[in-house]
């Protein structure tokens, strides 16, 4: 018999952050890093828990090279060889802290994945699916981690309690990635009609990572740093970015130009030009689950991460919470029907 479940799911504008009294009189007073621990890797990480998206135009070696600054890690994309690998050890800028090796689940994923860890030192791996409901996940998860036992394993994505169990206690990874059709650039929920609201799943997510030991990954849905304050809020450990680390000088693309405007493109990774350009077709069985986006020219990377870190301190004043570590256990959402004043938006 169907079921409807009872129960509104929210988003990230569907709620608000109340203030409270703060003791902290200045954002220079906030710490944005945090220290980890995880349930089945040894590793300690310690660093700004935002990550750059695995996608071809935002995980980047270009992209990493600027984020590594802020100590924010970059998944690079599943696109890279063992060359391109091979090349980037050997840069200055190398540390396995602050990137992650990407990778699908077939059988010529894992030969690529042991032949990229055979030559880099990384510490993270992240295995990616669109749809983290398969068994199939679950038992590659459980295979890369009797292979690399030390590693810090994520995969995902899920949107729900009883598989971000599943991960962490069968899959023996370390960090669920939560999030299914959230992004700007997927199309999953218009095409499949699955999904969650994001600020739902991290809820459910978080909860149920949490109390067996694990982390989760807030994945998408991501529009201003506001958005990224209340995944935090909300109990996600690290938060991904897509599209607002798209569009600028270090990202990769020629820039368009169109009636004295400049735009760089930006895709998603199930979209039919991410298909043409790495698989040399769309399959006919698929169906294209990504936009493909002209986002205005932002310029400077730099300047778009100190507006988030920066925008992330002030929330933190607001609800007197010293480190983004406390952030959940400082906030209270309050339900509303209107976030922001648009009045003069597009006038």
């Amino acid at each position: 018999m169907n079921k409807i479940e009872s129960g509104e799911k929210l988003d990230f504008n569907n709620v608000l952050i109340r203030p409270k009294r703060s003791s902290l009189n200045s954002r220079s007073q906030v710490s944005l890093e945090r220290q980890f621990k995880f349930k089945n890797s040894p590793e300690i990480w310690k660093g700004t828990p935002i990550i750059s998206a695995n996608m071809d135009t935002t995980g980047t070696i270009e992209v990493y090279n600027v984020l590594k600054e802020y100590k924010i890690i970059t998944a690079l994309h599943k696109f890279y060889t063992v060359d391109d690998y091979k090349a980037f050890s050997q840069s200055p800028n190398y540390d396995p802290n602050y990137f992650m090796v990407s990778t699908g689940i077939s059988d010529r994923d894992y030969q690529t994945l042991e032949q990229i860890l055979t030559i880099i030192n990384a510490k993270w791996i992240c295995i990616d699916i669109a749809n983290g409901y398969l068994n199939a996940l679950t038992e590659f998860c459980k295979k890369v981690r009797e292979a690399y036992p030390d590693k810090i394993i994520v995969a995902g994505n899920v949107v729900t309690r009883e598989m971000t169990e599943e991960l962490i206690l069968s899959g023996k990874v370390d960090i669920v990635k939560v999030g299914i059709g959230p992004g700007s650039a997927c199309t999953t929920r218009l095409k499949t009609g699955v999904g969650m609201p994001q600020l739902s799943a991290i809820l459910e997510c978080a909860d149920a990572a949490h109390g067996v030991g694990g982390q989760i990954i807030s994945d998408g849905g991501i529009t201003c740093p506001g958005d990224m304050a209340k995944a935090f809020g909300a109990g996600a450990d690290f938060v991904m970015v897509g599209g607002q680390f798209a569009g600028h000088k270090q990202n990769p693309g020629d820039l368009i130009e169109e009636n004295g405007k400049q735009y760089k493109l930006f895709y998603g990774m199930s979209s039919e030009v991410a298909q043409n350009r790495h698989y040399g077709k769309m399959e006919k069985y698929r169906a294209s689950e990504g936009r493909v986006i002209k986002i205005p020219y932002k310029g400077d990377l730099n300047e778009t991460i100190l507006d988030y870190l920066g925008g992330l301190r002030s929330t933190c004043t607001y609800i007197n919470s010293p480190s983004i570590k406390q952030m959940a256990k400082c906030t209270t959402f309050v339900r509303v029907s209107q976030q922001l004043n648009t009045f003069f938006v597009n006038g």
